[in-house]
């Protein structure tokens, strides 16, 4: 049975990926765990334990091969298996989500935004249609979509949560300053945009 990886687990493997990345556009081949340690500012013993969990990760001793952990990485966190998504609420934060194209290099692909401004619908964001909201339940059917970007404001986000799960939504990545009541099966992530903003200010303050 494959180990269940934590959140903070897969956080940290981001974040290598990204590492990954830059080393391998700056053509550099090898890796330790001691510069992902370094670079993070993170324990090494940590990195390499990381490490462990994903399959094929090579050898820390002699330095693992960037193309071969950053493989590893994708593997293990499915990024070469697409997930198909809408974004609900076509305003500033919507439109953002929308127009940043590295989210499929990661295996999420936007199809398309919904929204209720009759502005708004008919509209076209790199090459993402919005439509309006009433649509959403015909569409995720059609389109095989169980994954929502929520970026409506507070006010509405728990009445449009409930809409989404009876539209049989299973998973909504919440970047509304709400914290939704979803009944069990649906699973809620929350971006806490301002409560990482306090967090930072907090440190630079003391």
């Amino acid at each position: 049975m494959k180990e269940k990886i934590s959140d903070k687990t897969i956080n940290r493997l981001t974040l290598y990926h990204c590492i990954l990345n830059d080393f391998i556009e700056s053509n550099i081949n090898t890796i330790t765990s001691v510069q992902i340690a370094n670079l993070l500012k993170i324990d090494d013993s940590q990195v390499r334990k990381d490490i462990s969990l994903l399959q094929n990760s090579g050898k820390s001793r002699v330095g693992y091969c960037v193309a071969d952990l950053k493989k590893a990485i994708e593997t293990t966190l499915g990024f070469a298996h697409p997930k198909n998504a809408f974004i609900v609420g076509a305003g500033n934060l919507g439109l953002a989500l929308a127009k940043y194209d590295n989210f499929l290099n990661y295996g999420l692909n936007v199809l398309a935004l919904f929204d209720v401004d009759p502005l708004k619908v008919g509209v076209t964001i790199n090459k993402k249609e919005v439509y309006h909201i009433s649509k959403l339940p015909e569409l995720a059917k059609q389109m095989g979509v169980q994954m929502v970007l929520l970026t409506v404001p507070r006010s509405v986000a728990q009445k449009t949560a409930d809409f989404l799960v009876n539209s049989n939504i299973k998973y909504i990545w919440n970047f509304s300053p709400s914290v939704l009541d979803v009944p069990k099966g649906v699973e809620v992530w929350n971006e806490n945009l301002m409560g990482n903003f306090l967090h930072f200010s907090y440190k630079i303050s003391n």
